[in-house]
């Protein structure tokens, strides 16, 4: 049996690659290998020592923000609060909402802590006033819709402004039309 020489280097080319070929794949390795190690994370060089400080907050939000601060005349807490969409509140111009019971607490505060229904905590109108802000639930005047308080304004108000809207309206008496 004869073999003929040229079958054989064509078979043993196929079997393995020509020195050129080897060579391109061993530099195309090392350039892949090269390429991840030079695109590796690393962090960034420090500038010097971190120091942490803790300033509170780091975004002041709308809701940290009050709508009045108490300091601005009692008709402009009231109109920026928006009280006169839902109520009637003397002596404050436009207060003819019809939503909420009138605001009229130097008369009605008295009864509406008397009321059997009351659940709240307050023992006194001023006190009531502030409690109907901060927790509307603890008693909904009988014959008004109840959730309609929003449960956000003794979040909003400031201690000053709740404070003045219960002065004001422990003392109000003004004869407004009964529901």
């Amino acid at each position: 049996m004869q073999v003929d020489p040229s079958e054989s280097s064509a078979s043993s080319s196929r079997a393995t690659p020509p020195p050129e070929r080897a060579a391109i794949m061993i530099v195309m390795g090392i350039v892949l290998l090269y390429a991840l190690w030079t695109l590796r994370i690393e962090p960034a060089p420090s500038a010097g020592p971190v120091v942490s400080v803790n300033a509170g907050p780091t975004s002041l939000t709308a809701e940290m923000i009050p709508l009045v601060s108490g300091d601005e005349p009692i008709v402009e807490v009231f109109t920026k609060v928006g009280c006169p969409v839902c109520h009637v509140i003397p002596g404050i111009p436009g207060a003819n909402g019809q939503v909420g019971p009138p605001l009229t607490l130097g008369v009605t505060g008295v009864q509406r802590l008397a009321d059997p229904t009351y659940r709240g905590r307050a023992s006194t109108v001023h006190e009531y006033v502030v409690e109907s802000v901060v927790d509307p639930a603890a008693f909904v005047v009988p014959g008004y819709p109840e959730r309609t308080m929003p449960v956000w304004y003794g979040a909003k108000l400031s201690a000053l402004a709740l404070e003045k809207i219960a002065e004001y309206l422990e003392h109000q008496t003004g004869n407004v039309p009964a529901k």
